[in-house]
């Protein structure tokens, strides 16, 4: 069963949320925080959540300096920002800070759980007018010439599947290959490309040219 933590100010949006997750007692357990700072101690009682969801404008620590904590000490955890923002500075700022998705909170609730489904699964869930913004982030003056990080042909392909949205299931059986082998495999790309999450990883990609935009 995952635990699922929730940081958010917004106490009816708290509640809101909560209680769609609440709705899944075979699925997740939760729990909800008012800041970063609130969620610490149970971090330090050696709590390890699989799906934290952030907001970007959080009281003391915002939800992108949030995010480079929780990523010090929990590493395989999914972050995930849940947010009114969408200007292409947050976004881009989320990304590279480590978000595994970047949800809006306009999008009906039921759709939480569809994300967290998709970020326990390897994937990372973005909302589509976010998914949209990001792609013209990078196929419009930002892929820079391609660069060679040292990435084997298994390393790209594993990529290039990544990149078209495959979850890590859906990976090993396009490849044939067991899921832990796909996890070794993106444990590389992301050491050799310097990132932490699958979301850079995809970035930093299409910014070097290592794999073409979508344009759908």
């Amino acid at each position: 069963m995952a635990l699922i933590w929730l940081i958010e100010d917004n106490a009816a949006f708290r509640e809101a949320t909560l209680l769609i997750l609440r709705r899944h007692p075979d699925r997740f357990t939760s729990r909800a925080f008012e800041s970063c700072e609130a969620a610490f101690p149970c971090l330090e009682q050696g709590e390890k959540p699989e799906v934290i969801l952030l907001d970007v404008g959080l009281p003391g620590m915002d939800g992108i300096q949030g995010i480079e904590h929780f990523k010090k000490s929990l590493p395989e955890a999914s972050l995930l920002i849940l947010t009114v923002f969408e200007d292409d500075e947050k976004i881009f700022r989320a990304i590279c800070a480590g978000a595994s998705g970047y949800l809006l909170k306009s999008a009906p609730l039921k759709d939480i759980v569809i994300a967290i489904d998709q970020a326990i699964a390897g994937g990372s869930p973005m909302n589509p007018r976010i998914a949209k913004r990001v792609l013209a982030m990078f196929s419009t003056g930002m892929v820079h010439e391609k660069k060679d990080y040292g990435l084997t042909p298994r390393e790209q392909s594993v990529l290039e599947f990544m990149a078209g949205g495959l979850a890590r299931k859906q990976i090993a059986e396009k490849l044939e290959l067991s899921t832990h082998t796909i996890g070794f495999f993106i444990r590389g790309i992301y050491k050799k490309l310097h990132v932490q999450c699958q979301t850079a990883a995809i970035s930093t990609a299409m910014r070097a040219g290592l794999i073409p935009p979508k344009t759908e």
